[in-house]
């Protein structure tokens, strides 16, 4: 989910939030730190899913926008994003702070002109629905990517640490591992 609990805004607590998608039908709901990752279980389409998440928010949160949106991705979603990483790409986490900007109704095409990368300290790599993101972590106070949050294809993304989209990834192998015993 883009834009619960940023900046103390869209105060979304996780276990109200759980809650509310179990009231919706969905099961084996849980959350991931407090911005908004949600994995669960659906046999409904992910366009469905999305709306149905989007009108309930708003009606079951006290919201400071309603500029709440919703990005639905199946696990599969979520292991082509990291299979198809660019080489070395979150490997050095000491080094390099390292992020995956999904990208809600645009592509990586409509996305890339707001990047304005500063050689020597920012990369960017457009993927399939994502943009892949990567700031020396020695240097991220020059970074550029924070120039991003005032366009309006901003609107359009959700970022996420390297760290989350893999430990979703585990989450959701675990997940597997246990359905089958």
């Amino acid at each position: 989910m883009r834009g619960i609990n940023v900046g103390g805004k869209n105060k979304v607590p996780m276990a109200d939030l759980r809650k509310c998608l179990e009231g919706l039908g969905f099961s084996n709901v849980l959350t991931y730190i407090a911005s908004g990752n949600v994995i669960l279980e659906s046999d409904t389409p992910a366009d469905e899913i999305k709306a149905q998440i989007e009108q309930a928010l708003p009606m079951s949160f006290e919201l400071d926008s309603e500029l709440i949106k919703v990005l639905v991705l199946s696990r599969n979603q979520i292991q082509a994003v990291i299979d198809n990483k660019p080489e070395g790409f979150g490997e050095q986490s000491e080094k390099y702070h390292s992020d995956a900007i999904f990208l809600m109704g645009i592509d990586a095409a409509h996305a890339m002109p707001v990047f304005n990368p500063r050689e020597g300290v920012d990369k960017v790599w457009p993927g399939d629905g994502v943009v892949y993101s990567e700031r020396l972590s020695s240097e991220r106070t020059k970074s550029r990517l924070s120039k991003i949050v005032g366009t309006t294809v901003y609107r359009s993304m959700t970022i996420r640490s390297w760290n989350t989209i893999t430990k979703l990834l585990e989450i959701l192998k675990k997940i597997d591992v246990e359905s089958e015993v």
